[in-house]
């Protein structure tokens, strides 16, 4: 038997959805407090809505396979999503749980590795599209190389850092399974292409932002160094943590301009 077995996958129907999911949680009393959020960040940074609540005061509105916060203001609006281990699969089971709830809106912010010379630790890269090296989005779309994120999205949100005092660039990320076989000849390939960073979540969130019509979007901040072809650490993380909280902060307001416009 050759695999896989229906390579036409994302044309059959499913058995059951999100939907179903959702419905479930509402019958059994497993629903979060905010049930009907309009607009998510997907943080990867887990403790940071509770670090900052004293900027954006956030309250606990229950699990998802994760903590689920609520921004306070405007109130039963945005979510903020914790805790949930991250990777295409997680991300896109929560995104599609939260379209069924009726999301209008999804930020990603992670961090990853950096790829190319001049970007630095700390560094901040608004993804306009992912290389789909991960499994998930071939369920949902036929084969190709990109997902895309949401063009108008990404200038609000690079625009929103900026207006933060903080620098930001935009381009590709190179999104895989699995971190531990991150290859040279790979790294080499993507450098000479300009791709800029390497994560895990943003071609599945992406996918499912085309497939639902809902407008998605991931924010990139560096932290370890794959561009000279070994593993490199920062001595001090100061600089990835003052750039996760102005990612945050940025997010947070596209979101609010969004759903208030």
């Amino acid at each position: 038997m050759s695999f896989p077995i229906y390579p036409d996958k994302h044309l059959l129907p499913e058995l059951y959805g999100a939907r179903e999911i959702v419905g479930y949680r509402k019958k059994v009393g497993r629903m979060p407090s905010l049930s009907a959020p309009e607009g998510i960040l997907l943080c990867l940074e887990r403790g940071l809505p509770w670090r900052l609540r004293w900027r954006e005061p956030v309250r606990r509105a229950g699990g998802m396979n994760g903590d689920l916060f609520e921004l306070k203001k405007p109130k039963n609006k945005i979510g903020i999503m914790t805790g949930f281990g991250g990777g295409s699969p997680m991300t896109v089971e929560l995104a599609e749980e939260f379209v069924a709830m009726g999301v209008k809106c999804m930020i990603l912010m992670t961090w990853g590795g950096i790829l190319q010379p001049d970007l630095a630790p700390g560094d901040i890269v608004v993804i306009e599209r992912a290389i789909r090296d991960e499994g998930t989005s071939y369920h949902y779309l036929p084969p190709a190389k990109y997902a895309d994120a949401d063009a108008a999205l990404v200038d609000q949100l690079a625009e929103a850092i900026q207006a933060r005092g903080t620098t930001c660039s935009r381009g590709t990320t190179w999104t895989t399974d699995a971190p531990f076989r991150e290859t040279m000849e790979e790294i080499r390939q993507y450098q000479s292409e300009g791709v800029k960073t390497v994560e895990m979540e943003s071609a599945g969130l992406f996918t499912i932002g085309q497939i639902r019509s809902v407008p998605t979007v991931s924010v990139v901040v560096g932290m370890d160094k794959l561009a000279e072809l070994r593993w490199q650490v920062p001595e001090r993380l100061s600089d990835i943590f003052h750039s996760l909280e102005v990612v945050y902060a940025a997010s947070l307001d596209v979101l609010r301009q969004r759903l208030t416009s």
